[in-house]
């Protein structure tokens, strides 16, 4: 138990916080201690009910059973692994900027799963994410299984098609491919590539003390005291995923290898 326990501890604070509730509310679901009828996401109960707490459960709430098991469990890796890459990378040291990514995603999302009548949103939010991620690791070389191999920024949709195989809905994943291609679209490649205006920062109030201390904590990257992403001050700026749009797109380098 102590080897799980210092591997959950290990697990970067938003990506612990977001997966941890992905494993709780589903179990509570199953459990049958809350009727899951109260985690979906129902367009009347929520506008006309007043039942505001479905955005958040039908973010984290799966149904486990026989038939979707495999696929819940699948999931739930990509959103530890690719979580974790993005939380440890791009934006190591930004959690605010983290933090306001999956707000604005989640957003995004809630407003299309009312409008399109989608009752769960754990796997579209979790393809936001790691479509980001893919775009901003392009040049990487993966591995996915049986041995293929192909570049980052087909991963979305491999894993789109593969979800759809063993028992997803492609509208899901597409719908969360799509919302992580508006993020990166306005947070860096229309300011970066098309000289366009920043629409997106982060609030100030998402940048919250560190390690408990009573100082403010520093500006997030998207701030207005802080420079922009496509700011050579930016550490971000230098990020291997962004330099293609400064340099133009290039084929990926055959020592960039990652592994699914």
């Amino acid at each position: 138990m102590s080897d799980i326990g210092d591997w959950f501890r290990s697990i970067p604070a938003i990506t612990r916080y977001w997966f941890a509730a992905t494993v709780a509310v589903p179990l509570v679901g199953k459990l049958g201690l809350i009727s899951p009828a109260y985690f979906f996401l129902w367009p009347e109960a929520f506008l006309y009910r007043f039942q505001i707490w479905r955005p958040i459960t039908a973010t984290f709430y799966f149904p486990v059973g026989p038939g979707t098991g495999f696929l819940y469990l699948v999931n739930l890796y990509f959103l530890y692994q690719y979580s974790t890459r993005l939380e440890t990378g791009a934006f190591d040291g930004r959690p605010a900027d983290y933090l306001f990514m999956l707000l604005f995603n989640w957003i995004c999302i809630v407003i299309t799963g009312l409008a399109m009548d989608m009752q769960l949103l754990m796997i579209p939010l979790i393809m936001s994410v790691l479509y980001v991620w893919a775009q901003l690791n392009r040049d990487m070389i993966v591995s996915f299984w049986f041995g293929t191999r192909f570049k980052a920024c087909y991963l979305p949709w491999v894993i789109l098609g593969f979800n759809y195989i063993i028992g997803g809905s492609v509208i899901n994943e597409l719908i969360g491919n799509l919302v992580g291609h508006l993020y990166f679209f306005l947070m860096f490649r229309y300011p970066m590539d098309l000289g366009g205006r920043n629409f997106l920062s982060t609030p100030q109030f998402l940048t919250l003390p560190q390690n408990g201390s009573s100082e403010k904590a520093p500006p997030s990257s998207s701030t207005g005291n802080a420079p922009p992403p496509w700011s050579p001050e930016h550490p971000l700026s230098h990020h291997p995923g962004l330099t293609w749009l400064l340099q133009g797109p290039r084929f990926c380098s055959s020592r960039s290898r990652g592994q699914i």
